[in-house]
């Protein structure tokens, strides 16, 4: 059986009150009666055809290139849960990043865990966002949280307290995975046409 461990590095990221007010901001016809947006359902479901399968991947814009990325990039959509999505990316030999998108009522909430090869949590992790608007169903922004910001803050990244990650189905082709601020623009495009030979298990994964 499949199984992620994120080694008990799993905690809040927003409050109840938040999601209430999220849900208030909704226009008519923009929720199920469960709460769910329909946009962002839509959103989550894109990924079903995918799933299972990994996909090459390539940086297309980054305006502070680094000498670490300058490996071949893969996007193992593996795993896809009722209301949750996870892809491990893969940059070499470098298997400790992994995607997950969770649905919930009013929001979708993104985050990257880094792991070590044992399994164990960076400092730097998990970090992410949530979703303030209902967005489409080819695409979602995820402003930082709270709990990232401080987690920046305390490992010395506060430049990072400004992230915004964004999710987009470009074409039937293309997903497009982009980290924008002030001064910073990173995206990678993730090839969906060809199916690539799956890469060994993320670490974190077992079984």
């Amino acid at each position: 059986m499949k199984q992620f461990n994120p080694a008990g590095v799993l905690r809040p990221t927003l409050l109840a009150a938040a999601s209430i007010a999220l849900l208030a901001g909704c226009q008519p016809g923009e929720q199920e009666n469960t709460g769910y947006i329909d946009a962002q359902t839509a959103f989550m479901d894109a990924f079903r055809p995918y799933c299972g399968q990994a996909f090459a991947a390539k940086i297309v814009t980054d305006n502070q290139p680094s000498p670490a990325w300058d490996y071949p990039l893969v996007v193992h959509i593996r795993d896809c849960e009722e209301r949750v999505v996870r892809m491990p990316l893969h940059v070499g030999e470098d298997r400790s990043r992994t995607w997950v998108l969770t649905q919930h009522p009013g929001y979708i909430d993104f985050q990257h865990y880094h792991l070590h090869e044992d399994g164990t949590p960076d400092d730097v992790s998990p970090y992410g966002g949530q979703t303030i608007v209902a967005g489409e169903a080819t695409v979602q922004a995820f402003p930082v949280d709270e709990a990232s910001k401080a987690l920046f803050i305390e490992n010395g990244l506060d430049v990072s307290t400004t992230n915004t990650w964004t999710i987009r189905f470009v074409d039937d082709n293309t997903m497009s995975y982009q980290l924008s601020r002030p001064g910073r623009i990173f995206e990678v495009h993730v090839d969906l046409s060809q199916p690539i030979d799956l890469p060994p298990p993320a670490w974190g994964y077992k079984g």
